[in-house]
């Protein structure tokens, strides 16, 4: 009797055209994104006439900016997330071991480029989120952080910036857009673009690549691998009473 192997999914290359929706995305990711970083300011007598607080005024305008964005990717991708949560559930030992894996990988590949770097230093996205989390609750964070913001970041990055372009331009010069654009994107408008700043988010945005493009270019294993980084960082801020940060943030500097 013959022995039945399982095969991949046939691929769809369908799947990797870009579509109205992906320009309507991308479109008012970065009008949205640049407007904050060079004409913000702008906002700010607005805001502290609706907002109760800075914190609460910061934490709104990244929801509707995520969450619109967020809801016009799932429209974009809704096909591509069924495929990919399809493939991965073939393999769910696979799926459930892997993802802190990599998440332990991206931790220490992080801790040795940013040591390597010499100048360790928290950037300034950096600070404003966990001053931002000591702030708001848990339970409106996670949404944000969790679940919205990697899907979007995933949805540019990996699945436009690699899994689309790279049917017109090599596959390489995909990823390596991938990584320096995620990484420019955390600090622009905020501080000074330098190599120091940088690092982090270029180490993160390598594993995220890495794992995309080793997946056969699955956006929900990219997907998950961020969030439960995100989660952990959530977490980590959450669980630490705000006078043992504080001393840490100090020790640190």
């Amino acid at each position: 009797m013959a022995t039945a192997h399982r095969t991949p999914p046939a691929p769809q290359p369908q799947l990797y055209r870009f579509s109205p929706l992906d320009f309507a995305a991308v479109g008012l990711f970065v009008a949205v994104a640049g407007f904050f970083a060079f004409a913000g300011d702008l906002l700010v007598p607005f805001l502290r006439q609706v907002a109760p607080s800075p914190a609460s005024a910061s934490y709104a305008a990244n929801f509707l900016w995520f969450g619109s964005v967020g809801f016009v990717a799932i429209l974009a991708t809704r096909r591509v997330v069924g495929r990919d949560l399809r493939v991965l559930a073939t393999r769910p030992w696979f799926t459930l071991l892997m993802i802190p894996a990599s998440v332990i990988a991206m931790m220490i590949f992080t801790a040795l480029v940013v040591t390597a770097g010499g100048d360790v230093q928290t950037s300034a996205n950096q600070e404003g989120l966990q001053e931002l989390m000591q702030q708001v609750p848990a339970w409106l964070m996670v949404p944000l952080v969790v679940l919205i913001g990697p899907f979007v970041e995933e949805y540019i990055f990996r699945h436009l910036l690699i899994g689309k372009l790279s049917r017109k331009v090599n596959i390489w010069i995909c990823c390596a857009l991938s990584v320096i654009l995620f990484a420019a994107m955390h600090i622009a408008g905020k501080e000074a673009i330098t190599l120091t700043a940088l690092l982090p988010y270029l180490a993160m945005g390598g594993t995220l690549v890495f794992v995309y493009v080793w997946t056969g270019k699955n956006l929900m294993f990219s997907y998950f691998v961020h969030a439960a980084k995100n989660l952990l960082a959530v977490v980590f801020i959450y669980a630490i009473p705000p006078e043992l940060y504080d001393q840490l943030q100090q020790v640190q500097t």
